[in-house]
């Protein structure tokens, strides 16, 4: 797109020039190869297509009305095949907003809705209108802006870092930093969370993935449920996917629009913090036939939704209409748009919402190998961006370990989730699960890890996590049998079921001592297990500092303290916070947690699995201890590299026993969730005490032993 400003310029022999004039405008046709509007020095390029449509109508508006000041028809002429495209002299980008009108048949039986009344946001819109403030309710319809692209990312390098050296920290914009305890500045913004990077580097996690940042309207769906008004908090309601959510930038951009996301994502990036984006492309805000109409309806219904035979449309998302994601259209449109987001914003990796649905065929059967899936695994631009598959969707297609991805994609590990929660509360019938989960989940997506340029596989196709947006925090997790969601106005009907949570012996808020030690060890284990399994590590911002949403598991609709960060809890549970530190740091000092190395010379096995015995080998299928062990050489630091994880769910002493290193070396115990009776959980190199043969597990408690050889 740069090349076009630096070829047509006014001095330049090539400068373009009008050739006809519409509504009082110079014109002449445009470059039909470029999507959406683009600036010129001369003018803007506005190109547009739709399949089944007769005719277009560009309509310009001056700022903030509703009513546009010019239309400007296509000629039949600024038309190749379903492309049109027309160049308008003289416009100046900050003087107006943009829209188009499209006619076409109205045959909703067959799928089209066109309607030559209905303003239409163009589907590459790079910043969207008619949003005011957060919460503020929007204008009654979508405007574009054109963007004028001018921030200098100078010569940032793209991140060469594997999936599984990442420990992803997945956190809402907004409610980051909302809450008065922040003490940020610039709470609920783009801005607010940079002036927490600070934070984030003393954490010690090294990639945020960031709840959906692209144009949504929180105010769709305003209710008001006992006097407490609830919105579309999450995001998960796309208007525009080229777009940022304007609401998130602490001051007004007009047509330098994401700049101040760009600025945060370079400020990331030179703290050695990568960004991913969780992108919605299974569903937009337009809903089903009862939802609005403002953009893929009025282009191209039956191209843009998947659709019944009768015209109604599919719901695989849950959010009424689902996109029709392996139609040619679509399918370019999102290949175009990641592209957009990587070279334009240095998008490190993308969470796919609901990835199932992008392997569903038109008619909603899945396919083998979804050519959607296959054009993003194999383009150039994206061949080092990590892509992370939610393999399901609300349609019941559950694909996690076998989702269709070229094994380029990693995926949300869900078994992982599962089994490990229910094993560390005492489902002891687990442990063959919770051990494979543990070690990597070799039996879901093998153990051995190719060159990224070719598959990903093994260990980097898994993205373990026991907390997410959806769901409890870690610390409701362990203080809650049961979901509370009365305040979301559905009878406490939505959200999970099926949670594998354990109040601990008092359900929520609670005074008593062994309870609330209970709940920090149990957090502690879930912590450390997380940071000692194979694959890569996730947990929801605010768990290590014990950050609650009081029972609430799906937390959608709650802009207020539910959703929101309570800072004050940092200062409150800094014990925990340092716990978190530790583990962190301690995935990052040994590899063998991450990878597989060389075969260790002290001749360990490099990973397997354990009963209270340590030379036994194999494990019941209730165990209630379990351990796992993982061993290489690491070339490095030129010695052995050993971790031996032990989890005792039981809640009574348990003895272990450790590998036999022989005279060439010793275990050290560095972490103990149960503690000293001091409140030391952890202790770092050469603080360490050596453990000799036996070693006696506390209940509900995880040990991790470092192994040295001399």
């Amino acid at each position: 797109m740069e090349l076009y400003s630096q070829i047509y310029t006014p001095d330049s022999p090539m400068t373009i020039k009008p050739m006809a004039e519409i509504a009082g405008f110079p014109v002449r046709p445009g470059m039909f190869d470029v999507n959406g509007a683009m600036a010129l020095p001369v003018g803007v390029n506005f190109t547009v297509h739709t399949h089944h449509g007769f005719s277009c109508e560009l309509l310009l508006f001056h700022r903030d009305e509703e009513e546009p000041y010019a239309v400007l028809p296509f000629p039949e002429e600024y038309r190749i095949g379903d492309v049109y495209s027309m160049i308008v002299f003289d416009l100046n980008i900050g003087d107006f907003e943009y829209a188009y009108r499209v006619d076409g048949p109205y045959d909703p039986e067959k799928g089209h809705l066109f309607d030559k009344k209905k303003i239409l946001l163009d589907p590459y819109a790079k910043a969207v209108t008619g949003q005011g403030a957060w919460g503020e309710k929007r204008r009654g319809y979508y405007h574009a802006r054109v963007v004028k692209d001018t921030f200098d990312w100078g010569d940032m390098h793209q991140s060469s870092r594997e999936m599984s050296d990442l420990v992803i920290y997945e956190l809402h914009v907004r409610g980051f930093t909302q809450h008065p305890s922040s003490g940020v500045q610039h709470r609920g913004t783009f801005a607010g969370l940079m002036e927490k990077i600070p934070y984030l580097k003393e954490l010690g996690i090294n990639a945020v993935e960031l709840m959906p940042v692209f144009a949504f309207d929180e105010t769709v769906n305003t209710r008001t449920v006992n006097g407490e008004r609830l919105v579309e908090y999450w995001g998960y309601n796309s208007v525009s996917f080229f777009a940022p959510n304007a609401n998130y930038a602490s001051t007004p951009e007009y047509n330098q629009e994401g700049t101040e996301l760009k600025e945060l994502v370079r400020e990331l990036h030179k703290n050695g913090i990568e960004v991913i984006l969780d992108v919605v492309f299974n569903h937009t805000a337009e809903g089903n036939e009862r939802g609005p109409f403002f953009c893929f309806k009025g282009f191209d219904n039956k191209v843009y939704y998947m659709l019944t035979p009768d015209g109604n449309y599919y719901n695989f998302s849950g959010c009424g209409n689902t996109l029709n994601c392996n139609h040619p259209i679509v399918r370019q449109m999102i290949l175009e748009c990641l592209r957009y987001w990587t070279v334009n914003y240095r998008i490190d990796g993308y969470r796919f919402d609901l990835a199932s649905i992008l392997g569903r065929n038109e008619d909603g059967s899945p396919l083998n190998n979804p050519p959607l899936l296959q054009v993003l695994a194999y383009d150039p631009l994206l061949s080092n961006v990590k892509l992370i598959a939610e393999a399901w969707d609300a349609g019941g297609l559950y694909q996690v370990g076998s989702f269709p991805a070229s094994r380029r994609w990693a995926e949300w590990n869900g078994r992982y989730r599962d089994a490990v929660r229910g094993y560390l509360k005492g489902d002891f019938w687990e442990s063959w699960n919770a051990a494979w989960s543990i070690s990597g989940s070799g039996d879901l997506y093998g153990g051995v890890y190719q060159d990224t340029h070719s598959t990903y596989a093994g260990y980097n196709s898994c993205v373990n996590f026991l907390t997410c947006h959806d769901g409890f925090t870690l610390y409701d997790l362990y203080s809650y049998n049961w979901k509370h969601n009365e305040r979301n106005g559905w009878n406490n009907s939505d959200g999970h079921n099926d949670n594998r949570s354990w109040n601990c012996g008092a359900e929520g808020d609670t005074d008593d001592p062994e309870v609330l030690s209970l709940r920090y060890r149990m957090i502690r284990n879930a912590c450390a297990v997380l940071m000692c399994s194979r694959g890569t590590p996730m947990f929801l911002a605010g768990d290590e500092f014990g950050n609650t949403q009081y029972g609430n598991n799906n937390a959608y609709c709650q802009d207020n303290e539910i959703a929101w960060l309570d800072w004050s809890l940092l200062e409150k549970n800094r014990e925990l916070f340092e716990f978190f530190r530790f583990m962190i740091e301690y995935r990052y000092k040994h590899p063998i947690i991450r990878r597989k190395l060389p075969d260790a010379v002290c001749g360990m096995e490099a990973i397997h699995t354990h009963d209270v015995w340590a030379d036994k080998l194999t494990i019941p299928r209730d165990a209630k201890t379990l351990s796992v062990s993982f061993a290489g050489y690491d070339k490095a630091k030129g010695e052995d590299d050993l971790v031996y994880v032990s989890v005792n769910t039981h809640w009574e002493d348990v003895v272990i026993t450790l590998p036999k290193l022989g005279n060439a070396g010793r275990w050290y115990l560095s972490v103990n969730t149960y503690g000293d009776g001091q409140s030391r959980y952890f202790y770092r190199e050469g603080e360490e005490t050596r453990i000799d043969g036996e070693f006696i597990m506390r209940p509900r408690s995880v040990a991790v032993f470092t192994g040295r050889t001399f």
